[in-house]
């Protein structure tokens, strides 16, 4: 790993976000009282050293700036103010932007109103493309893919995919290499026989399914507004329901097109409330509602320490979400209405565009979390493992 030192590393670092960590003098209360860190995870307080020092590639490479969930506790009790929570969240959108080749993350974090003119260039041009394809809105039957064509979404889909899988790799391809060196992680010890492939299993099965999305540590560790907080509000609740909303949605568009793929309907006909991809879509949508409508609230009203300091990007990715919900349901709304509305092929145009930039710009919003947080939880999970199978 790198020693090198980069002066100009912490100056940079308060472009992402509200930090001062300058009178930290590394007393570790911080660490003493968060209740994620552990003997493999002795953060905030080491993170905030080697930002200190200027340590750049050490920090990009700790896996523990991804497990932190900015419940607040160690901004509380910080005898000198420093607020190293939001200091862990400047430092993770410092990580999106240098592990981003192309600069586009960090305008958007450094730069909101290039990033909100950058934001409405892209849907707009979404929108041109898709109208340029247009064909005849029919008024006896809402008819969305006579409007648009399913083959041009579907192909510009496949296009903005593969964009944003080659941008997202790319970055995920840097923190790894980072990370592994760091830990001593090669291929061969995750896949040389059947002990490191039990390992590496039960590793993967407790970043993604335990962790990422059934986030135990969140709702058992991370107290901090319990009980006096209702549960409809927890911050686990929300983030829990904008996940699983968000993935819902994916499932119900993929079965939806399926069932069109063996002809059970036509690709954006109507069909009854039971049909899987309709229960499950009608179902995820307001999930994902509900998480975004309360991620909007509390950054608005500044409701506690993780929502008291936004960056335009992160409102960028609230806003494409809540549009990308609250539309889909305005589209169901005139896909079952007796005479169909010319209104609905536009919101329809409207919505396509939107969610087009929505998973266009996954790599290099806030978004990106949910790429390297995985990532970052698995090397933590295995070096748990590799500790319980060493001892």
């Amino acid at each position: 790993m790198s020693k090198v030192i980069d002066p100009e590393m912490l100056g940079d670092m308060r472009r992402f976000g509200d930090l001062d960590v300058s009178a930290c003098f590394s007393c570790g209360t911080c660490t003493a009282i968060c209740p994620l860190a552990d003997n493999d995870a002795t953060f905030p307080r080491r993170i905030i050293r080697l930002a200190q020092v200027g340590l750049k590639d050490e920090l990009l490479s700790s896996k523990e700036l991804w497990t932190c969930y900015h419940c607040g506790l160690c901004s509380d009790s910080c005898p000198q103010d420093a607020d190293p929570g939001e200091f862990m969240a400047a430092a993770r959108r410092y990580a999106v932007a240098s592990y981003d080749r192309t600069g586009l993350a960090r305008i958007l974090y450094t730069r909101p109103a290039i990033g909100s003119v950058l934001a409405v260039v892209i849907a707009a041009f979404f929108a041109v493309f898709l109208y340029s394809g247009r064909g005849p809105q029919n008024t006896e039957e809402m008819e969305f893919f006579t409007f648009i064509p399913d083959n041009m979404i579907h192909w510009t889909g496949i296009a903005v995919m593969v964009l944003m899988a080659v941008a997202g790799v790319a970055g995920v391809v840097t923190m790894v290499r980072g990370v592994a060196r760091r830990d001593g992680v090669t291929f061969t010890s995750l896949v040389s026989g059947r002990t490191a492939l039990t390992r590496t299993g039960a590793a993967l099965w407790s970043a993604l399914g335990v962790e990422s999305l059934g986030q135990t540590r969140y709702r058992r560790d991370c107290k901090d507004d319990e009980p006096v907080e209702p549960l409809y509000r927890r911050r686990w609740l929300i983030h829990a329901m904008a996940i699983w909303g968000f993935l819902g949605l994916m499932v119900a568009t993929g079965l939806d097109w399926g069932l069109a793929l063996i002809g059970v309907k036509e690709t954006g006909t109507a069909i009854p409330i039971w049909y899987p991809s309709r229960l499950i879509g009608t179902i995820a949508g307001l999930m994902l509602i509900y998480g975004v409508m309360w991620f909007m609230i509390n950054r608005a009203t500044k409701y506690n320490r993780a929502a008291s300091i936004s960056t335009g990007s992160d409102w960028l990715l609230l806003i494409l979400l809540m549009i990308t919900g609250v539309s889909g349901f305005v589209i169901e709304a005139a896909l079952y209405m007796p005479n169909p509305p010319s209104w609905g092929y536009w919101m329809f145009l409207f919505h396509v565009a939107i969610a087009l930039e929505l998973m266009l710009l996954l790599p290099f919003t806030k978004f990106a979390h949910a790429i390297y947080r995985p990532v970052a939880l698995f090397f933590y999970s295995l070096a748990g493992k590799k500790v319980l199978q060493d001892a």
